[in-house]
């Protein structure tokens, strides 16, 4: 139980998001190689900000990520840097290709996206145990 905890700055904690990001106009461009392009460099801006990849998987137009972070980061933020440098990055190596399909800018994720915090226990085992608090 001990080892599912980071202990930081008197601070204790377990964070995991999932995210799901997903190309604009849902174009299947997760494929011939960019699918692991992507995977890498979402790997190489994760450990350039201390942030821990569990799991990873693309498919054709969207890619899952399994992130665990800091208490000092926001999701929203974690998601500005990983879609601004990965388009960043996808643009330099891929720029033929990406041209074809985004001719006014350079872009690559749509403008939304899924993030939902994970845990270790169920929403119903939180519950109960506050309510059985005091």
């Amino acid at each position: 139980m001990q080892n599912r905890y980071k202990h930081r700055n008197r601070r204790k904690y377990n964070l995991k998001v999932h995210i799901v990001l997903v190309t604009k106009y849902r174009k299947s461009l997760l494929n011939n190689g960019i699918d692991d392009f992507v995977k890498r460099a979402v790997g190489y801006i994760a450990e350039q900000n201390n942030w821990n990849i569990i799991a990873m998987e693309t498919d054709k137009d969207h890619i899952h990520i399994l992130l665990e972070y800091d208490t000092t980061e926001r999701i929203c933020d974690i998601i500005s840097i990983l879609k601004k440098q990965t388009t960043h990055y996808l643009w330099i190596r891929y720029r033929s290709c990406l041209s074809k399909h985004y001719w006014k800018k350079q872009i690559f994720w749509s403008d939304g996206y899924f993030a939902c915090s994970i845990g270790e226990v169920s929403s119903a085992a939180i519950e109960k145990y506050i309510a059985e608090q005091g």
